[in-house]
């Protein structure tokens, strides 16, 4: 059994839901500005890119009283970018 998979036997077996078949919370995650840079994109363009992509971890923050808006983090898996990236390229 790979890394992987253990990882999601264990999250089966513990209940937690998983959002992305494959996708270990073990894998590295990238964040909006670590894939701007690798692959020479405007953040903005990796934000619209991955917004409603499945298996990407959205953290929201709520705003204060101080602050107009909320805040959403993306944390995109390797796995999802790799799967992304090879759409882009018509290779799925």
């Amino acid at each position: 059994m790979e890394l992987g998979e253990a990882s999601l036997d264990f999250a089966a077996r513990s209940g937690f839901p998983h959002s992305s078949p494959g996708v270990s919370a073990l894998e590295p995650h990238y964040t909006v500005a670590q894939l701007s840079k690798l692959w020479s994109f405007s953040p903005s363009t990796v934000r619209r890119i991955f917004r409603a992509e499945p298996g990407v971890i959205k953290i929201n923050r709520k705003s204060s009283k101080l602050k107009k808006r909320d805040y959403i983090s993306l944390r995109i898996p390797a796995s999802i970018a790799q799967r992304v990236l090879r759409r882009m390229q018509g290779l799925t």
